[in-house]
Formats: C-alpha cells, sequence, structure tokens
C-alpha cells in the first residue's frame, strides 16, 4: 500500500480527518478529487496552514497537514509552537522531502535541523520512518493518536519488510556484541549494507531502525550501551538535535556511559546533488559507513570500563 492509499483509505473511513496541504501535492494529487471539501490547499503560506488546522482540530477534527519539511519545521515553526504544541491538539505534520531526500535542493530547502526544532517542543511527538513499507506501518498509530505529531516522510520503497509499530518501540534488526548501529529515515537503506560489509571483516554488527525519536526507546539504547563495544548514531541531520544528541541524553539521564561515534552532518549544509552523489559526496553510503566505523574500530582503546555502569 503507498501513502496516498493509506490517507485516502483512512480519511474514507473517518470523516474528522482533514488533509490540507500548501500547495505541495506531490503526496496527495488525487485525493481532492475524492475528499472534496476535505481537501483544503492554503497555497505557498505555511504559517496560514498550520493555524487553520489548528482551528480545524479545536473544533474536533484531525487534520493532516503536508508541506516541505524545511519550511513546516521552520517558516512556521512559532505557529507549531502556539497554536499546536501548548494547546495540545491532534494536528499531524507530514514533512515532505526531510534530510538527503530534498537531494539536489540547497541550504534553504534541506530540513536537516527538523528533528532537533520539533522534538524540542513538549507534547510534540516525532517520528522518521525507514521506507514506504515503515511509513505505513507506523501511521495508523501515530493518526490515531490525540497528540500532535511530526513524521518525516519517506516513500522510497525497499525490500525490506518491517515489524509492526508500537509507538515509543524501536525496531530491533539485528544484535552485535561488536558495533550496533542506531539509525532512522532513509539511511536505514544504507545501514543495511554497513552491516553487511562488516560482518565479512568478521565482526558482530547489530542495528537498530529508532523509527521512534520522540518518545524514544531509552531499554533499546541502553541494551546496546551494555551488549555492544561501540554504538554508532547515524543520520541525515546536524550532529547537535538529532539521535546523537538523543542518545546521550538517555545514556546520561541512566547514569551510564558507552563508546558513541556519531555519523552525522557537522556544522555544514550538504552540496546539493541527485540523491546517489549527494550520498557519496557526503560520505554516507553503506561502503563509506563501514569503512568509518572499521577505521574507528582500528584507531579506538577498547577498555573494558568503558562497557561498565556508574556507580548508584
Amino acid at each position: 500500500m503507498t501513502y496516498e492509499e493509506l490517507l485516502t483509505q483512512t480519511a474514507l473511513h473517518d470523516e474528522n480527518i482533514i488533509v490540507m496541504t500548501a500547495e505541495n501535492r506531490a503526496l496527495v494529487r488525487n485525493i481532492p478529487a475524492v475528499l472534496g471539501r476535505r481537501f483544503i490547499d492554503t497555497g505557498i503560506t505555511e504559517q496560514t496552514l498550520v493555524g487553520a488546522a489548528a482551528g480545524l482540530a479545536l473544533r474536533g477534527r484531525v487534520p493532516i497537514v503536508h508541506a516541505l519539511a524545511a519550511f513546516l519545521t521552520m517558516r512556521a515553526f512559532e505557529f507549531v509552537r502556539t497554536d499546536v504544541a501548548i494547546p495540545n491538539l491532534p494536528v499531524k505534520l507530514s514533512g515532505f522531502i526531510p534530510g538527503f531526500l530534498s537531494d539536489a535542493n540547497g541550504p534553504t530547502h534541506q530540513a536537516i535541523e527538523d528533528i532537533a526544532l520539533m522534538r524540542g517542543m513538549p507534547d510534540m511527538t516525532v517520528y522518521a520512518p525507514a521506507d514506504e513499507d515503515d511509513l505505513v506501518k507506523m501511521l495508523p498509530e501515530i493518526w490515531q493518536s490525540d497528540s500532535p505529531a511530526y513524521t518525516r516522510i519517506n516513500t522510497r520503497r525497499t525490500d525490506y519488510i518491517h515489524a509492526p509499530f508500537e509507538p515509543g518501540k524501536a525496531e530491533v534488526i539485528c544484535a552485535g556484541s561488536d558495533v550496533t548501529i542506531l539509525t532512522y529515515g532513509l539511511l536505514f537503506e544504507q545501514a543495511l549494507i554497513a552491516v553487511s560489509m562488516l560482518r565479512q571483516e568478521g565482526l558482530s554488527v547489530g542495528l537498530i531502525n529508532m523509527r521512534c525519536l520522540k518518545p524514544v526507546d531509552e531499554q533499546a539504547i541502553l541494551n546496546a550501551a551494555q551488549d555492544s563495544a561501540l554504538l554508532v548514531t547515524l543520520e541525515d541531520h546536524f550532529l547537535t538535535g538529532g539521535l546523537y544528541s538523543i542518545t546521550a541524553e538517555v545514556l546520561l539521564r541512566n547514569q551510564r556511559t558507552a563508546r558513541v561515534m556519531p555519523i552525522a552532518l557537522n556544522e555544514k549544509w550538504f552540496r546539493p546533488a541527485l540523491l546517489p552523489q549527494v550520498l557519496e559526496h557526503e560520505g554516507f553510503t553503506g561502503k563509506q559507513i563501514a569503512e568509518k566505523i572499521l577505521g574507528y574500530q582500528t584507531l579506538q582503546p577498547q577498555p573494558e570500563v568503558m562497557k561498565t555502569q556508574f556507580a548508584e
């Protein structure tokens, strides 16, 4: 099932759902003819879009809002915070082309600080599916929730069949005693490649699809920190505020320590190009990820004390 098929089916079964967009119809191009007045396009006005969605939510509707992720999370940030998060309204924010998925677009259209912005708001939930199969398994629960939600929309198709979604739970793909990769979204594809390559080098490698970044599955992170000599956080997001920061917060909050290697965008936007070229240039292909981990493993000491829990 595609995103548009799921949204159409869900909206036809629930008259409270309103589908909205800020002149970004790529995901919903066939829906206006089906929903009629329950489809609203505000034009290129993300602030108006979010404000109108909040008004509809106050009247018992469930607005599912579509816009480019960069503009939905930044241009409309104050409206999301003030109109949606503060009153804790069930507005569902669907961010299109987040992270590297904006590939050929320049910095103004790159949403690579969106996780940090959205998770910083009380009551806002944050999701980042690995591919379209993951997306359609996650969205029914997200849409049924009474909480506001931001979802990094990812409709790329892969051959991987994901486990059913449980809110607040990560998807543990496999366990490893040498390395565990924590990732989300688009880079799950590349992480699978990296895992295969690292195993060929004789390493025991785990992989976790974090998929839900707020609320985050703290136990999955803590278990990986306990069972693996190295954690790798992999994300198409700035180093600050994303999964690396989340992992650090979880470890500190639980008085635990671990060796953590971040692979993220550090203080720079990425060079626009077609997606394969973006991944290659920025060092995020499966092969490059595996090489970085192997280099880190070779260069870093591995004292046993790093895997122990702090004294109570």
